[in-house]
């Protein structure tokens, strides 16, 4: 397990507890009394890290290494139903957004969203989850294929941001996210929008306009990175824990301006210490914003995520 600079006491347990078990499976030694008590101290030094974390380490835990990605969530939620669909007929298959249909108990959902690496080969053949315009296209294609045979749409976001190279300039990527936005805000199923790692700018939007917008607790939205907006503000990245903080970009900031309607709470440690936990979590409240949904007509479903969006950022002097 990989560990942040301020996940090192959780490390250190972790590493006593490790060798307190296997000390035990050495000899006869019964290890059960004090393997408990560091377990203990281990879930207390867990929940005090966690529950006064800042803006930026949440940022950071958003990226952490051992956190799951999109095709995680897909292969455990949906397993062996999960038909994976490619290209956007256009110019080419983007391999870092994803998409296909696949079943939750009877139900059947078209799953799109960006995909990063888990090794150095993975994150470039993924492009580290940044999509070009194709992958944009590909992931409206599959949109308009899901209305056409009524089925309910999730977008899982997870990307540092859409491809910023010349060539995606060069092949419309303003053009594809704005599109993608309009078509979304008009499409006639129901969107579920799960915010599971980074959510930045308008390679998030580009799939994220929902009428339920879902984030886990230790992710973040905004239109920008902190490193990024340091480095306009400030001319250097060293000020990117202050940008955090002056961004408001976590999932309780988005919750109270509301940006996104829930924030799904992680397991202790965060979504990488408890995988299983972390997909049941998604996965049921997948189905039960769905539930909500399921009975609007199409019309219903339209004027209420136009009327949604049309309020964000209205306030009254």
């Amino acid at each position: 397990m990989n560990y942040l600079d301020f996940e090192e006491p959780v490390k250190a347990l972790d590493i006593q507890l490790k060798e307190c078990l296997e000390l035990g499976e050495k000899s006869e030694i019964d290890v059960t009394e004090t393997s408990s008590k560091i377990r203990s101290k281990l879930d207390q030094t867990i929940k005090d890290i966690y529950n006064n974390l800042t803006p930026w380490q949440k940022v950071q835990i958003s990226r952490h290494p051992d956190r799951p990605y999109t095709l995680d969530y897909i292969n455990n939620i949906l397993g062996e139903s999960f038909l994976e669909l490619h290209g956007d007929r256009t110019f080419r298959d983007d391999k870092a957004m994803v998409g296909g249909l696949g079943k939750i108990d009877d139900q059947t959902f078209m799953f799109i969203g960006q995909q990063k690496g888990h090794n150095t080969k993975e994150r470039q053949y993924r492009n580290f989850g940044m999509a070009n315009p194709e992958g944009y296209r590909k992931a409206l294609r599959l949109m308009k294929m899901a209305e056409k045979f009524n089925v309910p749409v999730v977008t899982l976001i997870d990307t540092p941001g859409a491809y910023p190279g010349l060539e995606a300039e060069e092949r419309g990527q303003g053009e594809a996210i704005a599109r993608n936005i309009l078509e979304m805000t008009r499409l006639s199923v129901p969107i579920i929008t799960v915010i599971i790692g980074e959510g930045a700018s308008g390679g998030a939007l580009g799939i994220g306009v929902g009428d339920k917008v879902l984030m886990l607790e230790n992710t973040w939205y905004s239109v920008i990175s902190p490193e990024s907006c340091s480095s306009i503000l400030w001319r250097s990245w060293e000020y990117k824990e202050t940008a955090a903080s002056a961004l408001k970009l976590t999932a309780k900031d988005m919750k109270k301006m509301n940006l996104v309607d829930k924030v799904i709470k992680e397991p202790a440690g965060g979504a990488h210490r408890n995988k299983e936990k972390t997909f049941e979590l998604v996965k049921s409240n997948i189905v039960s914003s769905y539930n909500e949904l399921k009975e609007l007509s199409k019309a219903s479903l339209v004027s209420r995520r136009m009327e949604k969006y049309s309020n964000m950022g209205v306030y009254s002097s």
